[in-house]
């Protein structure tokens, strides 16, 4: 029998599958609510974000349901098809994309002209037209980051940040989005990319540097709000059905 290649498992997926068996022998009873993260991480031993990625996890694949305002509680056995998912962790992503995107904007502010930084502009105002009609403004925001990452004049990196963008589709960010992304929520995401291209049209790439990491550390605190305490959800964008949450800022280490 020929061996397989070994792949290291990725932390939230350890943290999941000790979940599980916990579940399976019914240390955690079906109906039971879950303790909370902060007790988990010490539990564990890992940070805050890392038991978020796995309690989603378990979410998608049926183990449990997030209930904002309360807690995450176990479902009864067979009470949705398990399926299971082995997706890059989105709060993982947004960390990466801090550290690479915030020189791409440092470096986009050295060399951006007037024509680039109008082609900003357009790609917020593709935002704001896809959030008006109720659209998760995806298409506009990948545009500003990717002409971003284009006054790189570097093709790795700008496959580089298009293909971390695009792990938005992947079913734990699509998951977690569903908790917490609304039309607030996108409103303030917009204004940050507005205080990204003032930065990188001011030609200063220490300002462009920190506005691009601000928004994407204020994207990772907004993934990261407390389920317990979180407000029962609201409609905003169309399928996305979670107001504007607080930052938990206990939560901006990964």
């Amino acid at each position: 029998m020929p061996l397989q290649t070994i792949e290291p498992r990725r932390l939230y997926r350890q943290i999941a599958e000790q979940l599980r068996a916990l579940i399976d022998h019914v240390e955690f009873a079906p109906g039971t609510r879950l303790p909370p993260e902060r007790d988990l991480a010490a539990q564990f031993g890992v940070s805050r974000p890392s038991v978020r990625e796995a309690l989603i996890a378990l979410e998608v694949e049926g183990l449990v349901e997030v209930r904002m305002g309360s807690g995450v509680y176990v479902r009864q056995a067979g009470a949705a098809p398990v399926r299971h998912v082995s997706a890059e962790g989105p709060l993982e992503i947004i960390r990466a994309r801090q550290l690479i995107e915030s020189e791409l904007a440092a470096q986009a502010a050295r060399s951006m002209n007037k024509v680039h930084i109008a082609g900003l502009h357009e790609a917020i105002r593709m935002m704001e037209s896809e959030a008006a009609a109720g659209q998760v403004p995806t298409q506009g925001d990948r545009l500003f980051h990717t002409r971003i990452a284009e006054a790189s004049d570097n093709s790795v990196l700008l496959r580089l940040v298009s293909e971390l963008f695009d792990e938005r589709r992947n079913p734990l960010f699509e998951q977690l989005g569903s908790h917490f992304e609304s039309a607030s929520s996108w409103a303030s995401a917009i204004a940050e990319h507005r205080d990204v291209v003032e930065a990188i049209a001011s030609k200063s790439p220490q300002a462009a540097r920190e506005a691009m990491a601000q928004h994407l550390s204020r994207s990772h605190d907004r993934f990261t709000a407390n389920f317990a305490t979180r407000a029962v959800a609201r409609p905003g964008v169309r399928a996305r059905k979670a107001a504007t949450p607080r930052a938990d800022t206990s939560a901006k280490h990964a």
